[in-house]
């Protein structure tokens, strides 16, 4: 699966200036490593349909099991190793075989001491982490991957020097300790740093599976790429704490679903909330959601969030159709992806936007191993096509009460929304009645001036 940084953003999916993300929502990383780690996968999730069972297969066995991140692997411990290997040697030691005396070391170079014992102790507590993981392994049978991962750390730590370094505490003397401090750095730092790289991912793994299991999400059933199949139950946004759950059935067939309401009723955090459990469900993990069947999708393409470009001269409009273009030069592929639109062409007149809704729709249509959502407030281009059958419609309810008041239930039923309150809800707001008020109060102030003698 690939999604580019508009899809990301438009799913809120990273941190930004309107606050709330996925990310920050599901980073339980124990290292900054692993965090990055875990950003890297989302930006570009598993490949192929093979490469993401195994990943989820691996995040399954971490929630069963209840298999904990070793604590003894601090942020502070990786953070410190990479700095120690990142500067250069300054400890006192001749690799002919001369080393200063301790007491000496001691008391002229306090500092560099310290620096090397509390250095020697990081790369020691490392190193146990490691081995309590390959200890634990030991009571299980693995899921491949983990295996795999598990295997190349066992690699890494069998090394001549592991055992003297795990071996070192406060009273090692100075001497001990400048030797190993030179080996290490010459002959460990190659490990050391793909040591880190498979922590860090072991980290985002270990991440996936307690927020899965914080959260009570369930996993999906992952499906081949053809027939395309979309399928969420009682699925809702995770950002949401009252969020209201809604189900989908798409698939190769019935594979558009055109979605109809008032603004403000729902249909921007109805796409949201199915891009955002799309994407997790292709980073192996859990899903807010009752159950789940979905086919391995190439990407998540949406159409959003768009915005002009002043620097280039390009008016909204002229934004929308440049992402629009986008849509189509992936819709071409053979393998699906879920593509969401929300509201298009917003930078043009009703008409235009019709015409141009209906147009893109028909194109559309021809593509039917993707799986399409529209959403749209143009009730009469879903209309157009009510014939269809392999097109499905849905509304959002809006509940109005005899004195002109509203009410969005949120509630999603099959059909094409006969809604139109943008008036009403304008007059409510009294952005009818304070314009003319201030029309009024100008007439009052000319009224009241003198006039000319």
């Amino acid at each position: 699966m690939q999604n580019d940084t508009r899809t990301l953003q438009d799913l809120s999916i990273f941190p930004s200036e309107d606050g709330g993300s996925i990310f920050e929502l599901i980073n339980r990383c124990e290292t900054q490593n692993g965090s990055a780690a875990l950003r890297r996968l989302i930006h570009s999730p598993p490949q192929t349909l093979n490469d993401l069972l195994e990943l989820q297969e691996v995040i399954q066995f971490l929630v069963k099991t209840e298999w904990h991140w070793p604590e003894i692997i601090s942020n502070g411990t990786v953070v410190m190793i990479e700095k120690y290997f990142e500067e250069a040697d300054q400890g006192i030691y001749d690799p002919r075989g001369f080393a200063l005396n301790g007491m000496i070391q001691k008391l002229f170079n306090r500092n560099q001491f310290f620096y090397t014992q509390f250095s020697i102790t990081h790369l020691a507590d490392a190193l146990r982490g490691v081995l309590q993981l390959l200890a634990t392994a030991e009571n299980f049978k693995l899921p491949a991957l983990l295996k795999k991962k598990l295997e190349q750390l066992q690699q890494l730590v069998q090394h001549q020097l592991t055992g003297d370094i795990i071996a070192t505490d406060s009273k090692t003397s100075y001497a001990v300790l400048a030797k190993l401090n030179h080996r290490a750095r010459r002959e460990m730092k190659p490990n050391f740093y793909k040591l880190l790289q498979h922590l860090a991912q072991l980290d985002a793994w270990f991440c996936m599976a307690k927020v899965t299991k914080e959260y009570h999400w369930v996993f999906p059933e992952l499906l081949p790429a053809l027939p395309t199949v979309l399928e969420f139950k009682s699925f809702r946004h995770p950002l949401l704490p009252a969020a209201v759950p809604y189900n989908i059935d798409l698939k190769q067939g019935e594979n558009f679903l055109i979605l109809t309401g008032a603004n403000m009723s729902g249909k921007t955090t109805f796409l949201r909330a199915l891009g955002i459990n799309t994407l997790l469900a292709h980073l192996g993990m859990g899903v807010p959601a009752s159950s789940a069947r979905l086919s391995f999708m190439q990407g998540i393409i949406t159409n959003m969030h768009v915005e002009d470009n002043l620097i280039k001269g390009e008016s909204y409009f002229l934004a929308e159709v440049k992402r629009m273009k986008n849509t189509a030069e992936k819709i071409v592929e053979p393998e699906p992806c879920l593509i969401m639109m929300d509201e298009l062409f917003k930078g043009t007149n009703v008409h235009d936007a019709y015409e141009c809704t209906k147009a893109i729709v028909e194109g559309l249509l021809l593509h039917q191993h993707h799986i399409m959502i529209l959403s749209t407030h143009l009730h009469e281009v879903a209309h157009v096509f009510e014939g269809h059958t392999d097109l499905q419609f849905a509304f959002f309810t809006t509940n109005l009460t005899e004195d002109g008041q509203y009410h969005f239930a949120y509630q999603l039923e099959k059909g094409i929304s006969k809604d139109r309150i943008g008036y009403r809800i304008l007059s409510n707001e009294g952005v009818l009645d304070l314009l003319k008020k201030k029309m009024y109060d100008r007439n009052l102030l000319q009224d009241d001036e003198p006039a000319n003698t």
